[in-house]
């Protein structure tokens, strides 16, 4: 008798604070926040995906309204469980707090966040946490790497790096398969930068693939660059990649569908 298949499908976007296309933060009013935050909502129900990993989401910030981005989006877009990772904190009158985010429509477990530096505005980092699918525990981080310097985004792969080996160490026995890494890269693949330099890394010990390979996802208008990623490791089966042409934010969310490797 053949084991069971388990499929899943994975989108990854940067929300850009819930601005949509506006350049300048901040200029955007709380309703029409609402409003693109209800596009996004609207496309999740659409497309229907098991897991949303979210990048510049605002929990609680007053240049976007003052209210939690994730928290409006479960609700509207029905997830039952999220869970956020903020990067950024800023109190007083000018408050910030955002980050990276995860919406799923299964039990999320063993979440961590880990910060890069310690600015109050722009600082980066990655959200993990283990999916349990189908009682198997499935590792992903989501993670947003700096848009300038390419020196920055490799020491902050330096740092994931690091961060993957210990808990391989001491959590691989508890996984069904090695991590999912998926975010906003702010880099090609196709460059000497930290994208190449990850799926090198990853390659070293299981044959990773990167999703999309051709198409661009930012900006969202005429997408020229491909800087948002998803990294499957080996044993992922079927595998069917969409960048989907929207204007919910300045970049485009890839969708990956996929088959999950047999229980180990």
């Amino acid at each position: 008798m053949k084991p069971a298949t388990t499929r899943l499908r994975i989108v990854t976007l940067n929300i850009a604070h819930g601005r949509g296309l506006t350049l300048v933060q901040g200029l955007t009013s709380p309703r029409k926040i609402r409003v693109n935050l209800g596009r996004i909502a609207t496309f999740l129900r659409r497309f229907k995906p098991d897991l949303v990993a979210l990048q510049e989401i605002d929990q609680r910030s007053r240049w976007s309204g003052n209210f939690d981005h994730l928290d409006y989006l479960r609700e509207h877009a029905g997830y039952p469980y999220a869970a956020f990772g903020i990067n950024n904190v800023r109190p007083g009158l000018l408050n910030l707090r955002y980050g990276n985010g995860f919406l799923s429509r299964h039990p999320l477990a063993a979440m961590e966040t880990v910060v890069f530096g310690q600015r109050r505005v722009g600082e980066k980092g990655f959200l993990f946490a283990e999916i349990v699918v189908a009682g198997r525990r499935v590792p992903i981080v989501n993670l947003h790497l700096h848009s300038g310097r390419r020196i920055q985004r490799m020491r902050q792969l330096e740092l994931l790096i690091e961060w993957l080996r210990a808990k391989m160490r001491l959590h691989a026995g508890d996984w069904s398969m090695p991590p999912i890494v998926c975010g906003d890269f702010n880099n090609p693949a196709t460059r000497d930068d930290a994208t190449a330099a990850l799926l090198r890394h990853l390659s070293k010990d299981a044959a990773y693939t990167v999703h999309p390979q051709t198409r661009g996802t930012f900006p969202s208008a005429m997408p020229r660059r491909t800087l948002d990623f998803v990294f499957l490791p080996p044993g992922c089966r079927d595998v069917r990649t969409k960048v989907v042409r929207t204007l919910l934010s300045d970049h485009l969310p890839v969708v990956v569908d996929l088959t999950l490797p047999p229980d180990r």
